[in-house]
């Protein structure tokens, strides 16, 4: 299986939760190996560009309100299949509905608090690795 690199953003309630560090460890438990990472505080023009995509949604305005409302950690991380390991890590997107022991059914509140990102495809995690780690 070849190695893929995708990203994870940990979000303003797990930063403020204190859980980055039984995160990373979950991630680095699974296999994936952490290349990159960065604590930042998003604006609202870095939060609106990052989530472009959902620009009509009602959500929208929400979404960039909460992601601007505290400092991130923002990851890339490598590995086998790493979009889809990441994806099965953190759990279905409504912490309700996500299977026991994943990221967000053991740290999320809400379908907004979630705790974490993870892109959602490869060809997203290049787009959004590049986003943040244009370096990378």
């Amino acid at each position: 299986m070849a190695t893929e690199r995708t990203l994870s953003i940990i979000k303003p309630d797990g930063v403020q939760k204190q859980v980055i560090g039984k995160i990373l460890t979950r991630f680095e438990d699974a296999g994936l190996r952490i290349v990159a990472a960065k604590m930042m505080q998003l604006d609202k023009n870095l939060a609106g560009s990052f989530y472009a995509v959902h620009k009509e949604r009602p959500f929208y305005n929400d979404l960039v309100t909460y992601m601007t409302s505290g400092p991130v950690f923002v990851s890339v991380l490598e590995g086998a299949d790493a979009v889809n390991k990441n994806r099965e890590l953190m759990g279905a997107t409504n912490p309700k509905e996500a299977k026991p022991g994943t990221i967000r059914a053991d740290f999320a509140d809400s379908i907004e608090a979630n705790t974490v990102h993870g892109s959602d495809s490869l060809e997203n995690a290049r787009n959004e690795v590049a986003f943040f780690f244009p370096d990378l």
